[in-house]
């Protein structure tokens, strides 16, 4: 029976990014398969513009996700600011079960909060502004009813503005705000927290109202190489994927 979990974000798949395409297909194939589980934290694509886009490489990574799942393999997605229009469609063609915006889970006796990482990011005004609105109901039917032509040419547009946008920031206001991750970890009663987003890999321990705590932070996929969180009933570890 299969034991091991399997956490990992960021990897930004796009048609650009070919190596790491080859990587993940890789990593369903021969190293997700012997996980129990594996989660996807957010920002699997570095834009998705609707589940109707079969532009390369999304048929081959849905039919890889479908091969894994079959598999016995349970995966759990959340959607990151890259990918939040990831909707039913894709996870009926998948078997993916998508997750909320939080979620706690039992890692082995361990209440664990899992999230993407950008709600943390709370000193960053502009862009939780534009999260809030974006999120919305209205807006991302909006966006869906648009013609396929015209959502891949925003998406273009869209990571242009943010990459221009960022280098405008500081890496403070880019990374999370302790005081959010406490108040967070204190409302879902966690004392671990698993995210992504930041592309700052680290495990942080704290002191959360007198106990011990820990942020682990993963690792964004990148062309030489990747990093995944691997989590089994002896503790973690963390392992290179060339």
């Amino acid at each position: 029976m299969k034991q091991e979990i399997i956490f990992i974000s960021d990897l930004h798949i796009s048609l650009e990014k070919k190596a790491i395409t080859r990587r993940f297909l890789a990593f369903l194939e021969n190293r997700a398969v012997r996980a129990g589980a594996l989660y996807i934290l957010g920002d699997l694509f570095d834009a998705w513009i609707g589940d109707d886009d079969s532009t390369p490489p999304n048929k081959a990574i849905k039919k890889q996700l479908k091969q894994l799942t079959a598999s016995g393999t349970a995966v759990y997605l959340q959607v990151g600011n890259r990918d939040f229009l990831l909707g039913r469609q894709f996870a009926e063609e998948t078997g993916v079960r998508l997750l909320d915006d939080y979620h706690v889970i039992d890692l082995f006796g361990v209440q664990t909060l899992l999230t993407h990482g950008d709600l943390l990011c709370s000193d960053d005004i502009a862009y939780q502004q534009f999260r809030a609105k974006s999120r919305t109901t209205e807006w991302m039917a909006d966006v869906l009813a648009k013609p396929l032509w015209l959502r891949l040419l925003a998406a273009r547009w869209y990571r242009f503005r943010s990459h221009f946008h960022k280098r405008k920031k500081t890496q403070e206001i880019m990374d999370v705000n302790q005081q959010t991750v406490v108040d967070t970890m204190r409302r879902y009663r966690c004392k671990r927290l698993i995210h992504g987003h930041t592309h700052r890999p680290a495990v942080h321990d704290f002191d959360l109202d007198g106990c011990s705590a820990q942020r682990f932070v993963l690792a964004d996929w990148k062309r030489q190489g990747a990093d995944i969180l691997c989590w089994t009933d002896e503790g973690y570890t963390i392992e290179r994927l060339a």
